[in-house]
């Protein structure tokens, strides 16, 4: 039986003594697209700094790819394929376009630069007209891209998005859609944490909903009637 990309066990973490997990248990199938939905401050970017191996949890198991990875340095993680969309960007404003991409090659040793070109300008062909620019220049859209195209050129194991939508225009936030559809289409795995439940919803295989620190509710999209309930805290 084949192990799910991510697993977490009555996880439990939080920051200078406040627990924001109260015993998260969620399974991430590998090839799957799992919505992680909530208000704000169910815990939803807290769980994903304790899959990133940001944030240590104070108690439970997390498991990737079938090995326990507790404890496991940030920079292992993403060498191992686990690969971050931060909420705000997390790209080198101060660097063109071309050398953030660049960056890239040096935690993955066996990725070519002109790899890392041809592969993020076919998904991404608007990036090629700002290969020269510095990236704090280019639109919120263009960075998202940009930050998208640095952690998917990897063929990371597991992506963890969050909050890629924030901010931007709608016809830019359904062609980072569109990106995300393809890539689960192509059987990579994503974990996407989403402020609007409904666009999640859409391109998702499972949606999990996040209260007060714990999963509440885990079904396929078709199965969470009540959308608006589901956001503000109440199970579907």
């Amino acid at each position: 039986m084949t192990a799910p990309a991510l697993q977490l066990i009555d996880v439990h973490a939080g920051y200078g003594g406040i627990e924001v997990l109260h015993g998260v248990d969620l399974v991430v199938p590998a090839g799957s697209l799992v919505a992680l939905l909530g208000p704000n401050g169910a815990g939803k970017t807290t769980t994903l700094q304790v899959i990133d191996g940001r944030l240590l949890p104070s108690a439970g198991c997390v498991h990737i790819g079938g090995r326990h990875t507790n404890g496991t340095p940030a920079q292992r993680l993403a060498r191992a394929g686990v690969c971050s969309v931060p909420e705000g960007r997390g790209i080198f404003p101060n660097l063109t376009v071309d050398e953030n991409l660049l960056m890239v090659t040096q935690l993955h040793e066996g990725l070519a630069s002109s790899e890392v070109r041809e592969r993020t300008f076919a998904r991404f062909p608007h990036l090629a007209k700002r290969r020269r620019l510095l990236a704090g220049s280019l639109s919120g859209g263009e960075q998202q891209m940009l930050a998208m195209a640095r952690a998917i050129v990897t063929d990371p194991a597991l992506l963890l998005v969050d909050e890629p939508s924030m901010g931007l225009a709608p016809i830019v936030v359904d062609a980072i859609y569109d990106v995300l559809g393809q890539l689960t289409a192509e059987g990579m795995t994503v974990l996407l944490v989403e402020q609007f439940a409904r666009k999640a919803l859409s391109i998702a295989d499972f949606a999990a909903v996040m209260t007060n620190g714990r999963i509440s509710a885990f079904c396929e999209p078709a199965d969470l009637e009540d959308v608006a309930g589901a956001y503000l805290g109440v199970s579907a």
